[in-house]
């Protein structure tokens, strides 16, 4: 059990268990097609085989990453195509870490503003606010 065999692959439980990824979340990557969907045992129930296993793994770690599911789509599209250059990856990855650097500049924008709001409160027992004034000020 939980081995893959000539004639047996892996239930989705089992690709949940040894991928981290929550079965509806599986099932999602499949209507969505950035998994392909798998045989079916006479029952009806998903049989993922070795590949779909790797690529489930992909997926996940990528998501981890950061990559958007559209990235992780033309990641895949092009390790599928096989004749990709490892220039297109590399420049997809330095236009993905661009968007990230933004993103924690934005997060540290974020910090000084909440940390100068929470500077400024008193924390007593009235019913003025300098934090919920200065949400109320306009932009």
């Amino acid at each position: 059990m939980g081995t893959l065999t000539e004639t047996r692959g892996y239930a989705i439980g089992q690709m949940s268990k040894r991928t981290g990824v929550n079965i509806e979340t599986i099932r999602y990557y499949e209507r969505i097609g950035v998994m392909p969907a798998p045989d079916r045992t006479a029952g009806g129930n998903r049989q993922y085989n070795h590949d779909q296993l790797k690529r489930l793994h992909f997926v996940r770690r990528s998501r981890e990453l950061g990559f958007s599911l559209g990235e992780i789509r033309a990641l895949l599209e092009m390790a599928d195509r096989k004749d990709f250059t490892c220039g297109e990856v590399h420049e997809m990855t330095i236009g993905h870490l661009a968007s990230v650097k933004e993103k924690i500049a934005n997060l540290k924008k974020l910090e000084r503003a909440l940390s100068g709001m929470a500077a400024e409160c008193s924390r007593g027992d009235v019913p003025e606010c300098p934090i919920l004034d200065t949400l109320f000020e306009p932009g």
